[in-house]
């Protein structure tokens, strides 16, 4: 068997020894199979580094050792392209801050710490009876700032704590001043244990009987009751007669320089009468200065109870107006005597050059955003006390920022609208920017 199996190997390599040619053919074929395809590393993903399987992407170095080729592939792939620039998002309104109840007046003094371009409206809205109108929201109210819509920052119903300073008119006549003595004892049925209360009076000259007090307070009765003055009363000039001139003399001139002929009591030729003082506008001077050092987050007002007769004051209407609008206090008042007359309350709006002004309560109330009630008798004095401390604590409180520059101290405009038919609308007709909100 041995024999056989060497018998046979050495017939093989006989055969390819014998062969050259077959076997220098068989060496072509195998050196032309090409080899097998390097490995490439991945290409790059444009903007992001590269993944690391169930890791995700990541800061990770590339691998080194990669191929000639892959460099080249690297090197021809386009260069990342910078994020484009988006526009900037157009700008939203301001929402509008809707506070919970009883926190209303809270939100006002906190925005008005916060935002120095705050403007606050408070707004009085009625229907064609007078009355009220309450249910109205946001939506319904419509603000502009010199002709410039401007939305709404702040909106609440909340009722706000009164700082009122009362100014009462002691030059009325002695029939009128008696109802308004009368109706004084009604004020503090009107007020809440939240508000406070100053006293001024006025004739010929202001004077202040207290400082704010609580509302509650037996102080407050106390003052009104020595605040009660009896008026005045109209006499008939003498000009004519033994008792026009001076019928008792010292050498020579008279004795009471009043009756001297061409003096006040005049002569038979001319008339030279005593003329009326009535300080109107010194009085709301007074206690508006007083109502300007409230803290923040009360309701400013001045409540008036006069004729509203003017005649000299040393300030002006225009100044006060300004001073009342620059320290957001509102104007409310109570018509009495010649003013409450039906008719004649509308007449003596009418002022003829150099002579006294008749009525002028009504250009305070319309411009701070205030209200004016003519009363006659002492139970309608008294009504309009708690008429107007509701219509003042029951008010619509509206607030925005304005477009107008905060180091810009111009008169701005304001009027607002409500979106419903029939109504009247009670506010501010603009006001002064105050440095304290600057």
């Amino acid at each position: 068997m041995k024999l056989g199996l060497t018998a046979i190997a050495l017939a093989s390599l006989l055969t390819v020894s014998l062969n050259p040619v077959s076997s220098v053919r068989a060496q072509e074929q195998q050196s032309t199979v090409p080899d097998a395809p390097a490995p490439q590393a991945p290409p790059k993903i444009l903007g992001a580094g590269p993944f690391t399987p169930g890791k995700g992407a990541g800061d990770i170095p590339p691998a080194t050792g990669a191929s000639s080729s892959a460099a080249t592939a690297d090197q021809s792939m386009p260069s990342p392209q910078p994020p484009v620039a988006l526009p900037p998002p157009p700008p939203q309104p301001t929402p509008t801050i809707l506070p919970a109840p009883g926190e209303g007046f809270q939100k006002v003094a906190a925005t008005f710490s916060v935002n120095v371009n705050f403007v606050e409206v408070p707004v009085t809205v009625k229907d064609s009876k007078g009355n009220l109108v309450p249910g109205l929201t946001f939506r319904d109210f419509r603000v502009f700032e010199n002709e410039v819509p401007e939305p709404l920052h702040l909106f609440t119903v909340d009722p706000f704590p009164l700082s009122i300073a009362f100014v009462i008119d002691q030059s009325l006549t002695s029939d009128v001043m008696a109802k308004v003595n009368e109706s004084l004892g009604a004020i503090q049925g009107a007020l809440t244990p939240y508000d406070e209360a100053a006293v001024f009076t006025y004739g010929n000259g202001a004077k202040e009987w207290t400082g704010f007090t609580g509302a509650q307070t037996n102080r407050l009765p106390a003052v009104l009751a020595l605040a009660k003055a009896t008026g005045t009363d109209m006499q008939v000039p003498v000009n004519d007669g033994p008792f026009a001139g001076c019928n008792i003399r010292q050498n020579g001139n008279c004795v009471d320089p009043n009756l001297q002929p061409g003096g006040s009591a005049g002569s038979g030729d001319w008339i030279k009468l005593n003329k009326e003082i009535h300080t109107l506008n010194d009085a709301i001077l007074a206690a508006a200065k007083e109502l300007s050092t409230r803290p923040k987050g009360r309701r400013r007002l001045i409540y008036v109870i006069s004729d509203g007769k003017e005649y000299g004051s040393k300030a002006t209407l225009k100044e006060v107006i300004r001073y009342l609008q620059t320290n957001k206090i509102a104007v409310y008042a109570t018509g009495v005597g010649d003013s409450a007359r039906w008719g004649e309350g509308y007449v003596s709006r009418i002022h003829l050059p150099f002579t006294m002004y008749d009525n002028i309560l009504y250009k305070y109330t319309a411009a701070t955003g205030g209200d004016l009630d003519s009363e006659r008798g002492v139970n309608g004095i008294e009504k309009s006390y708690a008429k107007i401390a509701e219509e003042a604590r029951t008010q619509y409180t509206l607030g925005y920022l304005s477009h107008e520059s905060i180091y810009d101290a111009k008169y701005r405009k304001i009027e607002v609208r409500v979106n419903r038919p029939n109504t009247e609308v009670i506010a501010k007709q603009g006001y002064y920017p105050s440095a304290q909100d600057r």
